[in-house]
């Protein structure tokens, strides 16, 4: 029933929704020289890798200066966010603040990559610096949102999105992705917690 779901709405939200991916590509386009899309190594459930897909919101070369920003890292753990990353483009402030960024990753959900509700999907480095009991974030497909997403994204402590995540995979059920995909709505549609 969780594939169904995934299947069906991921392709109803591609379909509805089109034209405003067509928009935020040609947004893209026109802001700066470079690809579309950004792709990006991430490690699913059971620890496979896959390649994540998202529209691009930094500049071409963000993943080469990460390195001189991580002294800036505003948040605990394994994990990098800055809330005024320099390498966030006019465009990418204004597609991550409502996550329309993360749109093409309703392809990943398709393929079986993903799945719509589930820990955020991690990079192969911050699972490297993961301990032991952090590990069990992997034990479910990731997800597009998920409870970290509802209840404070990027304003809560690594510890905490570790909490709401194992919460959610003991307690899993379609009841409960059902809930947590109407409190994304409103969550994206005010931008609330988002980098």
């Amino acid at each position: 029933l969780k594939r169904w779901l995934d299947i069906s709405v991921a392709t109803l939200v591609l379909l509805l929704l089109w034209p405003l991916m067509v928009l935020t590509a040609l947004a893209i386009k026109a802001e700066s020289t470079g690809p579309v899309f950004f792709y990006q190594k991430r490690v699913g459930k059971g620890g496979q890798p896959f390649t994540c897909y998202k529209f691009r919101s930094m500049c071409t070369a963000a993943e080469i200066q990460k390195a001189a920003l991580l002294q800036h890292n505003e948040v605990d753990g394994p994990i990098f966010k800055m809330q005024r990353d320099p390498r966030v483009t006019r465009v990418g402030r204004v597609i991550r603040k409502f996550s329309i960024d993360e749109l093409p990753q309703l392809l990943n959900i398709i393929k079986g990559d993903m799945s719509l509700v589930g820990p955020r999907p991690p990079l192969p480095e911050e699972v490297q610096a993961y301990r032991f009991e952090q590990l069990r974030r992997l034990d479910a497909v990731p997800g597009l949102t998920g409870l970290q997403q509802v209840s404070g994204r990027s304003d809560l402590p690594f510890e905490r999105w570790v909490e709401l995540d194992l919460q959610y995979i003991a307690e899993q059920s379609l009841r409960k992705d059902l809930t947590i995909l109407l409190r994304t709505i409103p969550t994206v549609f005010f931008g609330k917690g988002a980098y």
